[in-house]
């Protein structure tokens, strides 16, 4: 596993963290029963602080892909594919309507909206080839 972090994000460190570690579990890279690094042994390796990683792991705990363990670990957690993709779909649904808000706010047209969602789309797909 491996987890790049940059300062120039907007995103807080503890989301990068939290991202990154749920993509992999997503993509299936870390596997249901896997141990996570502890999150002392993971700000170690990251260089950034024990409450970071700790805000990270409970934040995927929150969301059910991790379970932790007092006195083991953290490990990802059994996940059911149709369940993960339905909480995905919740959660991007949410995030439209927030988009949605902020396009009626400066007026912006559902056909300008739908070209900045394709173009952004477009664009996050290359990124992944």
């Amino acid at each position: 596993m491996h987890i790049v972090l940059s300062k120039q994000s907007s995103d807080p460190i503890y989301e990068q963290i939290r991202l990154q570690l749920k993509q992999a579990i997503l993509r299936g890279e870390l596997a249901s029963g896997e141990q996570l690094p502890s999150i002392r042994a993971l700000a170690r390796e990251l260089e950034v602080s024990v409450i970071t990683t700790k805000k990270a792991y409970e934040s995927l705990e929150a969301e059910q892909f991790v379970e932790s363990i007092a006195g083991k670990g953290t490990y990802v957690a059994e996940l059911n594919p149709d369940a993960i993709r339905t909480k995905q779909i919740i959660k991007i649904k949410q995030d439209i309507a927030q988009i949605v808000e902020s396009a009626q706010v400066i007026d912006l047209t559902l056909p300008e909206l739908l070209e900045m969602m394709e173009e952004t789309f477009q664009q996050e797909s290359q990124k992944d080839t």
